[in-house]
C-alpha cells in the first residue's frame, strides 16, 4: 500500500538517453529512467557567454515579447531543425532594475527550447549537450502533489467553531483569537491530549512566541513568498496581510512596473502564467491558504487563529507574497517553480516558504519512487533550478536592511526515510521535520542527513484515539461515522479557502505544515532585528536560527505506538517506532522563537546599522527614509548636513531625504537625529548610476 503524504513535494529524478551521431530515433516515451514525467517539447539551455548577444539579437529580431525561431547560431538551430519546429525564449523575463545582478548570476543565459517534433526532450538534451556553445542543459520535469486531490485538509465546521469559541480560555492565553486554544503548535499547555498517566502533550512543545511575542509580532517590510497553491486573498485573517505591488494593477493585462510580469498586485500565478491568484478549483487542497495562516494570519482581531508573524491591526505583521506553481489537478513543472524562485528575490521577498520538494533518495522503493540521493546528483540533474536558489540566498534581502541575501526553508519530506528530501537537504536551504505535541517524530517524517531543524507538524496517526471536534458517533454502527475525524486535534489548525472549509479553518499535517512554523519563526525575529536596526548576513541570521533551539535528543528513547492505516484497513493493534533510531536526526533541535529573539538582541550578533552612503545621478535626485537606520526612529526628528554643497543638497521633509546632485563629485555629509546620534555618509554625484540611487 503507498504511504500518503500531506505536504506538497514533487518527484524527479531521471537520466539523459545516450546521444548519436545519426538522426535522432523517434522515442517510445517520454519517461526518464527516474518513472517521472518531464514537460514534452520542452527544456532549458544555459548558452556560453560569448553566444549570448548573438542570441539576444536574434529575440530582439522579433516582435516584442514573442520567442525567436532561430537562435542565429548555426550549430545549435541545426541539431534544433533535427527535432522540428521550435521557438527559443529567455526563461527568466528582463527586469530592468535587477537585470545587472541577473547577468552576474548567468541567468540570463538559460533559454526554454520548446519543439514540436516527435523527439525527447531527454534525446534532445543530450544533443544538444555535446555542443561547444551550451554550457548546461535540464528537463523542464513535471512537478507533481504526492498526495490524491481528494486528500484535502479537514475543515472546521460551524458547530464546531462556535463550540469551541464557546468554550475559550480568556485569562490562559494573550490573544483573543478563539482559535488559539486549540493550536497547541503555536502555544501548548500541555492539556490537549492525555492518555492515563501517559502525556501526548508536553508543556511547551510548540515554537514558543508567547514570550517572543512580547518584543515583536511581526513587521510589514518582511516578505515571505509562498511558492505553493495560490493564497486566498479574501480571507479576513489574511487579506490585511498581504504583501502589495504598489506599482502594479490587479487583474491588469499589462507589465505597468516593468518587472516583467503583468498585474502581480499580490504575488503572481506561474501556473498559468497571470496575475490572477486563484484558489477556488474544486481540486485544490487549500495547503497554500494554510500554510500562509501558520505565518501570518492577524492576531488579536477576535476571528479565527493566531499565527507567529502576523501582528496586529494597530502592529501590522509580516508580509505574504503568493507565488502560485500549483493549481487544482493542472500539472506544474520546473519552469513555474524556478521563475517563482527568482521572482520573490527580485521583488522584495528574503523567506521562501516551500512546503514542497522531492521524495528521500532513501526512501523505501515500494511504497515511493525515490529522487536525488546526494547533493552532486541534484545539482548535476537540476542545475537551473539550483542556480535559481543560489540567486535567491544570495540576492534577496539588501545591506542596509536587515538581511543580506534570503532564507530558503524546505519541508524535509514524508516518506519515513532516513534523510531529506532535496532541494531542502542542500546546503543552500533550511530541511524541516516534524515533530508531535510531545516533542516525538511525527510518525511521517523523513529525517537524518540533509535535515537541519524541526518543528510541529501534527501527527493524525499517533493521535487516532483523540476525536476531532466533528466526530460523530453512530449507535446504530456502534462506530464513529468518519474516521479522517479521528485524531486531527493533533494535527496543524490554519486558515483555509471557504470552497473547501465553510468556516475558513481547517486541519493539515506533514512536514509541508511544520515548514511554516520555521519561516514564521525566521520572519519574526527578522521582523525584531528590523525594530533594532540590526543586519545580518543570510548565512549569519541561518545559523543563528539552528542555534536558537529546543534541545528534543532527550525525548528519543523507548517507543511511540501509533495507528497508521487503522482508518483505512481497521488495524485493532497499534504500529511502533523506535525512538534512539531519531536521536541526533532531526537537525540541531526544535525552533524556538524566544531564543531566537533573545539572541538576536543580544551583543555579538549581527552588526547595527547605519545610514548608507548615496550615489546621485548629475541633475536628479534620491530619497531614503532616516528612520529606518535609528532605534525608534518614527519618534525622532532629523537634520542633515552636506559638506560641499555645490556637489549635492539635501533637504528633510515629512520624515523624507531628499538629495540632489548639482555636479559630479563627492562630498561627505551626515544625519543628526533628535536624540544625539550622528551618522555620517558620502554622496557621490554621477553622470550615470544605472538608474540605482543606492549603493
Amino acid at each position: 500500500m503507498k504511504n500518503i503524504s500531506y505536504g506538497i513535494l514533487a518527484f524527479a529524478f531521471f537520466a539523459l538517453a545516450a546521444c548519436s551521431e545519426e538522426p535522432l530515433p523517434a522515442p517510445e516515451t517520454n519517461i526518464p529512467a527516474g518513472g517521472e514525467e518531464s514537460s514534452a517539447g520542452e527544456l532549458f539551455v544555459k548558452f556560453d557567454p560569448y553566444v549570448g548577444e548573438i542570441i539576444e539579437s536574434s529575440l530582439a529580431a522579433t516582435r516584442s515579447g514573442e520567442p525567436a525561431s532561430r537562435s542565429g547560431i548555426l550549430s545549435v538551430d541545426e541539431v534544433l531543425d533535427l527535432i522540428g519546429g521550435y521557438r527559443l525564449e529567455r526563461v527568466f523575463p528582463v527586469d530592468q532594475r535587477t537585470e545587472e545582478r541577473t547577468r552576474a548570476a548567468g541567468l540570463h543565459l538559460w533559454y526554454l527550447v520548446r519543439f514540436e517534433g516527435q523527439h525527447s526532450a531527454a534525446e534532445a538534451a543530450e544533443r544538444l549537450a555535446q555542443l561547444g556553445e551550451v554550457q548546461k542543459t535540464s528537463l523542464n520535469r513535471t512537478i507533481k502533489r504526492t498526495y490524491g486531490t481528494g486528500k484535502k485538509a479537514v475543515p472546521l465546521t460551524g458547530k464546531a467553531l462556535s463550540a469551541l469559541s464557546q468554550s475559550r480560555d480568556q485569562v490562559a492565553y494573550p490573544l483573543n483569537d478563539p482559535l488559539l486554544p486549540r493550536q497547541w503548535h503555536i502555544i501548548n499547555r500541555g492539556n490537549l491530549f492525555l492518555e492515563g498517566e501517559v502525556a501526548k502533550s508536553v508543556v511547551g512543545a510548540d515554537v514558543q512566541c508567547e514570550e517572543a511575542w512580547k518584543l515583536s509580532q511581526g513587521d510589514p517590510s518582511i516578505v515571505v513568498a509562498v511558492l505553493d497553491e495560490g493564497v486566498c486573498l479574501t480571507h479576513p485573517d489574511l487579506q490585511n496581510n498581504l504583501w502589495v505591488n504598489e506599482d502594479e494593477i490587479y487583474r491588469s493585462d499589462k507589465d505597468n512596473d516593468g518587472n516583467g510580469y503583468a498585474g502581480d498586485l499580490h504575488g503572481y500565478n506561474f501556473v498559468q502564467n497571470c496575475g490572477i491568484i486563484s484558489w477556488e478549483d474544486i481540486d485544490d487542497t487549500g495547503h497554500g491558504s494554510h500554510v500562509a495562516g501558520v505565518i501570518a494570519a492577524q492576531n488579536d482581531n477576535g476571528i479565527g487563529i493566531a499565527s507567529i508573524a502576523g501582528g496586529t491591526a494597530q502592529n501590522p505583521g509580516v508580509k505574504i507574497m503568493s507565488c502560485q506553481i500549483f493549481s487544482g489537478s493542472t500539472v506544474s513543472n520546473a519552469l513555474a517553480s524556478i521563475k517563482a524562485i527568482k521572482y520573490a528575490a527580485d521583488n522584495g521577498a528574503v523567506i521562501l516558504q516551500c512546503s514542497w520538494g522531492y521524495t528521500s533518495g532513501l526512501a523505501n522503493g515500494y511504497d515511493w519512487t525515490p529522487a536525488y540521493s546526494s547533493e552532486e546528483m541534484w545539482a548535476k540533474e537540476c542545475p537551473l533550478e539550483k542556480e535559481a536558489l543560489d540567486y535567491f540566498v544570495h540576492n534577496a534581502g539588501s545591506p542596509n536592511g536587515p538581511i543580506d541575501g534570503g532564507l530558503a526553508i524546505f519541508a524535509g519530506g514524508n516518506e519515513s526515510a532516513p534523510m531529506a528530501g532535496f532541494p531542502g537537504a542542500s546546503e543552500l536551504c533550511v530541511a524541516v521535520a516534524s515533530t508531535a505535541a510531545d516533542f516525538t517524530p511525527s510518525v511521517f517524517s523523513n529525517y537524518g542527513p540533509g535535515t537541519t531543524i524541526s518543528a510541529p507538524g501534527g501527527d493524525q496517526d499517533y493521535y487516532f484515539d483523540y476525536l476531532g471536534e466533528d466526530a460523530v458517533y453512530d449507535t446504530k454502527e456502534d462506530a464513529y461515522v468518519d474516521n479522517s475525524l479521528r485524531g486531527m486535534s493533533g494535527c496543524v489548525l490554519s486558515t483555509l479557502p471557504f470552497n473547501v472549509s465553510e468556516t475558513g479553518y481547517g486541519y493539515m499535517e506533514g512536514t509541508s505544515m511544520a515548514c511554516p512554523h520555521v519561516s514564521g519563526v525566521a520572519a519574526l525575529g527578522l521582523s525584531y532585528a528590523v525594530q533594532l536596526r540590526k543586519h545580518f548576513t543570510a548565512d549569519e541570521f541561518k545559523a543563528l536560527l539552528h542555534e536558537c533551539v529546543t534541545p528534543i535528543d532527550n525525548r528519543m528513547s523507548g517507543k511511540k505506538f501509533y495507528y497508521r492505516y487503522t482508518s483505512e484497513l481497521g488495524l485493532a493493534r497499534p504500529m511502533q517506532m523506535l525512538l534512539s533510531s531519531y536521536k541526533g536526526q532531526m537537525g540541531s533541535g526544535q525552533v524556538n522563537a524566544t531564543k531566537l529573539l533573545d539572541a538576536i538582541s543580544g551583543k555579538g550578533t549581527g552588526t547595527s546599522l547605519t545610514f548608507p552612503n548615496l550615489y546621485v545621478p548629475f541633475g536628479s535626485s534620491v530619497t531614503a527614509i532616516p528612520a529606518n537606520y535609528f532605534v525608534d526612529g518614527e519618534q525622532l526628528t532629523y537634520t542633515v548636513s552636506v559638506a560641499d554643497p555645490s556637489v549635492a543638497s539635501a533637504s528633510i521633509e515629512n520624515g523624507k531625504l531628499t538629495v540632489s546632485g548639482a555636479k559630479p563629485g563627492a562630498t561627505a555629509a551626515s544625519i543628526t537625529a533628535s536624540n544625539g546620534l550622528t551618522h555620517n555618509f558620502s554622496i557621490t554625484v554621477r553622470k550615470n548610476a544605472n538608474g540605482n540611487g543606492w549603493l
